[in-house]
């Protein structure tokens, strides 16, 4: 199986959101309250400390035990008004489609969203695409790229792979 080292790239983002925030306040949605989104949150709550350990940052998820939360825009739009209202003024989603409505709200709002495993700037409507600060971006070409040389090259071996920022499996 492949993994990526999610709260890398969560860093990375972190580390921009702190850089662009003029509140003082940043904004975390997750998709659905579990471990593998606590991931993404963590990384990027250390990414907006190292900047400045007094920004605050607002958490919230879409849903708490239902995977509808990837696939809820509407959802998404309305977790990112609440943060945007409360101050914050860069947003990020690990949220999958719901991640639209986040980029929505931060256009209405005239604020920064931030994408999750793709460029979310190519992905959103062209009218709010410039909302987009940028995306924590999972490289899977590269990890189907690294699969398919190990078997031409008859070096396979099964188990877990994990692809983080060394072996350029998550990105900005």
């Amino acid at each position: 199986s492949v993994t990526f080292r999610e709260e890398q790239g969560s860093y990375l983002v972190g580390y921009l959101a702190g850089m662009n925030s003029s509140t003082g306040v940043v904004g975390f949605i997750g998709g659905m309250d579990i471990p593998l989104i606590h991931k993404f949150q963590a990384g990027y709550e250390a990414g907006v400390k190292a900047v400045d350990p007094k920004i605050k940052v607002d958490v919230s998820y879409i849903e708490e035990s239902d995977i509808s939360g990837f696939n809820d825009p509407a959802g998404g739009k309305t977790a990112a008004a609440g943060e945007y209202d409360k101050g914050a003024d860069v947003v990020y989603a690990a949220a999958g489609k719901s991640g639209d409505g986040v980029i929505q709200a931060a256009h209405s709002a005239g604020k920064w969203a931030i994408g999750v495993d793709s460029d979310q700037a190519l992905t959103a409507d062209k009218s709010v695409a410039g909302s987009v600060l940028t995306s924590a971006m999972k490289n899977c070409s590269g990890t189907v790229e690294d699969f398919v040389n190990s078997v031409k090259d008859d070096k396979f071996s099964g188990g877990n792979k994990e692809f983080g920022l060394k072996e350029d499996g998550v990105s900005l």
